[in-house]
């Protein structure tokens, strides 16, 4: 996917002519653009959107694109002992339709990403667990997005409390096996990218546990 390039900017057009290490040549390593200052072009409660300027030395090419910058984000791969994983149905107004998942949301900041994991997982659902460990760390969109999502395991989970729901939130739980799950995915009924990339991280664990 191509970067958002700022409207308002100027071609990024070389300033000399193309040789045999200018981005027409596939087999010459890219260089890296140097960042400039960024402005702010709009505020909102759960992102800003920037103009950042960059200049590609080796082409004297300069231009704004539109950075996306947002807090990091984490989500929970919740394990019961019955070999489950809590699933959440939740309307989204990006697609304008239900969307099941895994348990996440935004780390506030200065938290730490696995006590993160923890406190949507119980707010989210009411489910609490043991053995929380960071799988991995993934960027949502690097090519216009600076944060990104963390992947949390919880092993040993289980439901202790009603969940405490956000005003603009109504959340369907369902534990559901993992090998259906990993079925789901696979039909597309579990369509958000960052959930998937969760289950990949996932499942080499899972087969291992489980023997399969």
């Amino acid at each position: 996917m191509s970067s958002a390039a700022d409207p308002d900017s100027e071609p990024a057009t070389p300033a000399h002519p193309a040789s045999s290490s200018s981005p027409a040549d596939p087999s010459a390593a890219p260089q890296r653009w140097v960042r400039g200052e960024p402005a702010l072009l709009q505020h909102t409660r759960i992102l800003d959107l920037q103009s950042v300027p960059f200049h590609h030395p080796r082409r004297d090419a300069r231009r704004n694109f539109v950075v996306v910058s947002a807090p990091d984000w984490v989500n929970v791969l919740a394990h019961t002992t019955d070999d489950r994983l809590v699933l959440v149905n939740q309307f989204r107004y990006g697609i304008d339709a239900f969307s099941w998942e895994i348990p996440g949301g935004v780390i506030d900041a200065g938290e730490d990403p696995v006590a993160a994991g923890l406190r949507e997982l119980r707010e989210e659902t009411g489910y609490v667990g043991v053995n929380a460990r960071l799988l991995a760390s993934v960027h949502p969109n690097p090519a216009f997005m600076n944060n990104r999502c963390h992947l949390v395991l919880v092993e040993e989970c289980r439901l202790v409390a009603p969940p405490t729901w956000d005003p603009d939130e109504e959340i369907e739980t369902a534990a559901v096996p993992v090998e259906e799950v990993y079925a789901r995915a696979r039909a597309g009924g579990i369509t958000h990218s960052l959930v998937l990339d969760a289950l990949l991280f996932f499942e080499p664990i899972w087969r291992a546990k489980s023997g399969r």
